[in-house]
């Protein structure tokens, strides 16, 4: 299980996808995302980590992606998000594994909100368009969008979640948190293989099937890599207990 120590930030940061607030330039980065089930000989093909801090109104959340052809196709809000490339966010104030948070965002900058009352083995049915006012979102892209014809860098995401909103995960507890208090968190990165087809990126999909038929991944035969920040030890994400500790600090 990974641990983070994610400090305060002494003014609010400016987010524009690139993560170039100069506040960030002393916030540490995650480890490098490893594959979902920890097995250290799948190795991620494509470098991923992470940053976190928190302020006064929101939790901020930065990505950098490594990632030579980036594209995206889903342009409505709390559509099905892991059809596509995405970033992931997991958050589970109280570590109790149950009423937890979920946030999902493609290189369109398009995002997908939802929550779970208990986890998907245990019965847990998705709350669906959970999104939470105030929540600011950007998206960088190092190259160049849906354009087949060359090689592109990467493409970063920075989020804040507002306190207010989260609130209503983190029930009995303080919301922004004290110093010291410890949340459950964890990202995921779904990476798809494509193909090119009359010049777009068309993702390959499932295995006779097509994730639009669930709202589980899990649930699913499919030819995609699931990278994380905390290994879940199998091909699911919605075990809170294997996501990793985030203490704040000052």
């Amino acid at each position: 299980m990974e641990k983070y120590h994610c400090p305060r930030v002494a003014r609010p940061l400016v987010l524009d996808g690139f993560i170039s607030d100069p506040g960030w330039a002393d916030v540490p980065w995650t480890n490098d995302f490893q594959d979902i089930t920890g097995d250290p000989s799948l190795k991620p093909r494509f470098r991923t980590r992470a940053k976190m801090a928190w302020d006064d109104d929101y939790f901020y959340i930065a990505a950098e992606m490594e990632e030579p052809h980036v594209w995206g196709t889903i342009t409505e809000q709390n559509e099905i998000m892991f059809n596509d490339n995405d970033f992931e966010v997991f958050i589970d104030p109280d570590g109790d594994s149950n009423n937890y948070y979920e946030f999902e965002m493609n290189a369109l900058g398009t995002i997908w909100e939802l929550s779970l009352p208990v986890p998907y083995s245990e019965g847990g049915k998705p709350v669906l368009g959970c999104n939470l006012p105030g929540l600011i979102r950007k998206v960088g892209v190092r190259g160049t969008l849906n354009d087949p014809s060359d090689t592109d860098d990467g493409w970063s995401v920075e989020i804040a979640f507002p306190w207010k909103e989260l609130a209503q995960y983190n029930p009995g507890r303080s919301t922004p948190p004290t110093i010291g208090d410890m949340w459950k968190v964890n990202f995921s990165r779904v990476q798809w293989q494509h193909e090119v087809v009359d010049g777009a990126y068309v993702r390959i999909p499932p295995h006779g099937t097509d994730l639009c038929d669930g709202l589980n991944p899990e649930d699913q035969q499919h030819p995609e890599d699931n990278w994380v920040w905390s290994p879940q030890g199998v091909v699911n994400m919605h075990i809170p207990a294997h996501w990793g500790e985030v203490v704040f600090e000052r």
